[in-house]
């Protein structure tokens, strides 16, 4: 124990002295005081980042290079480390490496502001243009107000947001062009809305009345629930409730085909997710999916599919419809969050449902009740919770947004088509 404390007593007058020299211009004196704490303890983190920097600044890139792999091996968790390999990668022309270590240092951190600006700066030289303005525009996101970052910082912010910035104005340039012939077809007819969407969506204008995550149309009066008269062909959705649970039912006996409900990776931000991601406790069978019935899902539930073929479904090419079964289990939360976008109701089909369920939307509470469909508008706060000691399920599907104009939906059809063209990949980009 007494040689355990002189040897630190020793390590941490190093560490004094070392910093000592270092802020006194001399450098060579620091590098050797280092050197002599990594003699007594291999794995100091201090010391470790510190020659790792040294040898850096100095052009030594493979010294660097070593010292940065062994405190990232010795200090996983040391987000500055990661950063500091992956810089060194960088300078040694290894992309496959320095991918690496930005990826390391994102698991670690996901919001880091300057790994988020090294990711963002790979992408952009390996001229992966949508990727690089997404990392981007969550780089300023994330950063302070510009007066307080550092020169270099500052001008790496101002890059994000300038490249994010001219990518939207890409973006809606291509979309004027490729809508522009569906304005022609519909010539005469309003769609006001449907082009202030999309001047919203490119930024061109600005938002203020709803939270919807990724694509909000203007003129949509903010509902939280709706009448449920306004939906007379949920009637026969209703009356079959009995056939869907059964369906379900014999689904869950197999216990095959349900996932997590949020699978995020792990270097992307959870927010309030975190506890859920990843998670059974909140999981899904679905049985339709960015548009598309799911194989091997959908054919085990034929008249769940059937009625849900007599709903007004909308159609977003890679994004909806979608349906599912929702699982929620005992004595699990969902946090408040919102919805894509308020172009498409959520539709809830109560099937099994123990006391101590609730849910909310905006201000207004209700419980769920088996068999009495309601409709909300995602788009506005919700939460839900089972404070039971039994599994909750509901059957989820979207619908059209029910004041939407049969024009305005073809146009949101062609502008999810347009945005999969754009992007060659009709399917990453949610609406």
């Amino acid at each position: 124990m007494q040689k355990t404390q002189a040897l630190r007593a020793e390590v941490a007058a190093l560490h004094a002295a070392a910093m000592q020299a270092r802020q006194a211009g001399n450098d060579e004196r620091a590098g050797q005081l280092w050197a002599t704490v990594l003699e007594l303890d291999a794995n100091d983190g201090m010391a470790l980042i510190s020659l790792g920097k040294r040898a850096f600044r100095h052009g030594d890139l493979e010294r660097a290079l070593a010292a940065f792999q062994r405190l990232v091996a010795a200090h996983p968790g040391n987000t500055q480390g990661w950063i500091n390999l992956a810089l060194t990668r960088q300078g040694l022309r290894d992309e496959a490496g320095e991918q690496a270590a930005i990826d390391s240092a994102l698991r670690t951190d996901p919001s880091d502001l300057i790994a988020l600006i090294l990711r963002a700066n790979l992408l952009e030289r390996q001229g992966k243009r949508h990727k690089a303005a997404s990392v981007y525009g969550a780089a300023a996101n994330v950063a302070p107000p510009l007066e307080a970052l550092e020169p270099g910082l500052r001008d790496a912010v101002l890059h994000a947001r300038q490249y994010r910035d001219q990518y939207d104005g890409d973006f809606g340039s291509f979309l004027d062009r490729f809508l522009d012939t569906r304005y022609r077809d519909l010539a005469g007819e309003d769609l006001q809305r449907f082009r202030e969407s999309v001047d919203i969506m490119v930024g061109r204008k600005r938002r203020y009345d709803s939270q919807s995550m990724l694509y909000h149309y203007p003129g949509l009066v903010p509902t939280p629930s709706f009448p449920r008269a306004q939906f007379p062909w949920l009637d026969a959705i209703e009356a079959d409730t009995a056939a869907i649970r059964a369906e379900f039912l014999k689904v869950l006996e197999g216990d095959a085909g349900f996932t997590p409900y949020l699978t995020y990776a792990p270097d992307m931000p959870h927010q309030q997710f975190a506890e859920l991601n990843n998670s059974p406790r909140w999981s899904a069978f679905h049985l339709i999916a960015e548009g598309k019935p799911v194989s091997g899902n959908a054919q085990q539930c034929p008249e769940t599919m059937r009625l849900l073929a007599g709903a007004p479904q909308p159609n977003q090419p890679g994004r909806t419809p979608c349906a599912m079964f929702s699982l929620l289990a005992p004595k699990t939360r969902i946090p408040p969050h919102v919805g894509v976008s308020n172009v498409r109701l959520v539709t809830h089909l109560p099937l099994i449902v123990p006391e101590h369920c609730g849910f909310r939307v905006g201000n207004e509470q209700r419980g769920w009740v088996p068999g009495q469909a309601f409709v909300f508008d995602d788009t506005i706060e919700h939460e839900a919770w089972n404070d039971s000691d039994q599994l909750r399920v509901v059957l989820i599907f979207d619908i059209w947004h029910p004041h939407l104009s049969p024009p305005e939906r073809a146009m949101i059809t062609a502008l999810a088509e347009g945005i999969g063209r754009f992007r060659d990949n009709p399917g990453e980009f949610a609406l």
